[in-house]
């Protein structure tokens, strides 16, 4: 080669004399032109496989990628904690103010439901006494409640209660001689109960004709009201407080017509902005604080995700060059593994992280000045992203050989994985909807079917094993017999067998990586391509300074975008 570059030195060229010469010389040049690419593209693609160490030393080129990443982490984290406080306040207010409200309106409440209804009655005393006892509560709720509550207006735009009644249109019943003759369309009455009227003397509305109950055509009976209360607890973590409208309903549920009525209480509360806000002391100034706060999160995760959006277009380039020359020198297309490498996809899961945070950030902003009150979505997006910068943090530690074992094992592993839960999955739904069928009716934990996968999946994983075989009703031998035959053999399929071929996936996959890294990895296209330079004698040392300089040169003419830098 360094042969070559002295015969084709510029004094000889202007010696050459003859049509025989030109050819020659422009072939020379077209083999040298060949080469310059194909080192430049060698140089390029070394460099852009570099981890931030390693183009730091390369080029002195100040990782900020990184640096970005970690500063990301801490501000991210501290955003999310920030704000997993302040909605644990919300939480709680939430939860308490619905325990109170249970003990107002509910007769009897034990402060404990009984099981997805809070409390039940039996006899028809009982229940008028619990009608008549929420709807006197209501009236005397000022002196009675210990919170900071108000009558707030319902769907009607009218302040008080709403009772409604649902049952059969008509119909006579004698169970004595088993005779029923009922019309099955249902009729809904309702009356409003306004302050005023309930100020009255109670005999009135209580003799009323609405509050004649036909049990055996009732199917339920529903109280809805509304209220309004206001968080000060925010205060005291120097936050503008909230206010909240509560939607309560109480149901009485006799549609199984049982003999027992089960009573349901639901309270929805939502955040509303409060109207008139007059607060003196530093909860302002500390509100502006984390707003900028949170501003300055935005901006980092603007830049974090420009940085990581530009990385990938450069890598598409470069993949680009390296397809075209590939197919040009060696006539063959390259394989999917080779052009996926060009791909980094913990840039994708940093850009998903940044514009989860970006969004969560903007609500958390309305959310702290009050303009919006949508705390669920804006946890979501905070958490997820969050989850995602931390998962963000194994490409890191994947520089260092022993821990990237793991990330090696997991990507190994996840096709086959994938594959054999496909295969496992459809074993789990047969044992599922054969669960809820047979055992539904005698077992609580296989009364629907999510609650039946729930209850399986914590048998595989060895929970509440004793339990489940003893809470079965023994009131059919057939069905106690089939429930022994259907829990033995899901357990002894899943956990002897199934689970440890699933290890056996994953330990093979570790097996095969610790090989690897002992003998060393398959070498791809990409990578034959990259250790060719070393394999021709040093790249002949004489010839290579000069190619450096001639690519360095091109460089700073037409093919400047073509330079990547990562």
């Amino acid at each position: 080669m360094a042969r070559g570059v002295e015969a084709l030195d510029l004094p000889v060229w202007s010696r050459a004399s003859g049509p025989s010469r030109g050819p020659q010389c422009r072939s020379a040049m077209a083999h040298l032109d060949s080469e310059v690419k194909e080192e430049c593209l060698r140089e390029d693609l070394k460099f852009y496989f570099m981890n931030p160490c390693e183009k730091f030393r390369a080029r002195q080129q100040i990782p900020w990628k990184m640096g970005l990443q970690i500063l990301k982490i801490v501000m991210v984290t501290t955003q999310l904690v920030r704000f997993g406080l302040s909605n644990q306040l919300v939480v709680a207010f939430k939860e308490e103010n619905t325990v109170a409200f249970k003990h107002l309106f509910l007769k009897g409440y034990s402060g404990v439901d009984e099981d997805e209804y809070s409390c039940s009655v039996y006899t028809q005393e009982d229940t008028y006494e619990s009608i008549y006892f929420a709807i006197s509560q209501f009236h005397r709720l000022r002196n009675l409640s210990l919170g900071t509550l108000g009558y707030g207006e319902n769907e009607d735009n009218r302040i008080g209660l709403k009772v409604c009644k649902q049952h059969y249109k008509k119909g006579t019943m004698f169970p004595s001689n088993e005779t029923l003759n009922i019309d099955s369309d249902i009729e809904i009455d309702c009356i409003h109960l306004d302050l005023q009227t309930l100020s009255k003397d109670p005999q009135d509305w209580k003799n009323s004709s609405f509050f004649r109950l036909e049990f055996y055509r009732l199917l339920q009976v529903e109280i809805s009201f509304h209220l309004k209360g206001i968080d000060l607890q925010t205060i005291h973590s120097r936050e503008l407080p909230d206010c909240y409208i509560f939607q309560n309903t109480i149901i009485f549920d006799n549609k199984a017509h049982s003999g027992k009525i089960k009573i349901y209480f639901d309270s929805d509360a939502n955040i509303e902005e409060c109207k008139d806000l007059n607060i003196s002391g530093s909860i302002q100034k500390n509100t502006q604080y984390v707003l900028v706060f949170d501003a300055f999160v935005i901006v980092i995760c603007l830049a974090s995700l420009i940085l990581c959006t530009r990385s990938i277009v450069l890598g598409l380039r470069l993949r680009k060059r390296f397809l075209d020359f590939f197919l040009e020198k060696y006539k063959r297309c390259v394989c999917n593994a080779d052009q996926w490498e060009f791909i980094n996809r913990w840039y994708i899961l940093v850009i998903i992280s940044d514009l989860m945070t970006i969004i969560g950030s903007i609500l958390k902003m309305e959310i702290k000045a009050k303009n919006l009150t949508n705390y669920d979505l804006c946890s979501i997006l905070l958490g997820t992203s969050t989850l995602f910068v931390w998962v963000g943090v194994i490409r890191y530690l994947g520089y260092f050989q022993a821990y990237n074992v793991l990330i090696l094992t997991m990507q190994a592993s996840l096709p086959k994985v994938l594959r054999f839960c496909a295969c496992a999955g459809m074993i789990y739904l047969g044992y599922t909807f054969c669960g809820w069928i047979v055992l539904g009716p005698y077992h609580d934990k296989f009364e629907n079917l999510n609650t039946v996968a729930e209850c399986l999946f914590s048998l595989v994983n060895g929970d509440d094993m004793y339990a489940t075989f003893a809470h079965i009703q023994q009131k059919s031998l057939l069905v106690w017999l089939f429930s022994r035959l259907y829990l033995y053999s899901f357990i002894s399929l899943f956990i002897y067998m199934i689970l440890s071929l699933f290890i056996a996936i994953i330990t093979d996959s570790y097996d095969t990586i610790k090989k690897y890294q002992q003998n060393g990895f398959p070498a791809t296209d990409l990578q034959e391509f990259l250790k060719e330079c070393g394999s021709k004698e040093k790249c002949q040392k004489e010839s290579s300074s000069f190619l450096s300089c001639i690519c360095c040169l091109r460089r700073n003419g037409s093919d400047d975008h073509l330079t990547l830098i990562n």
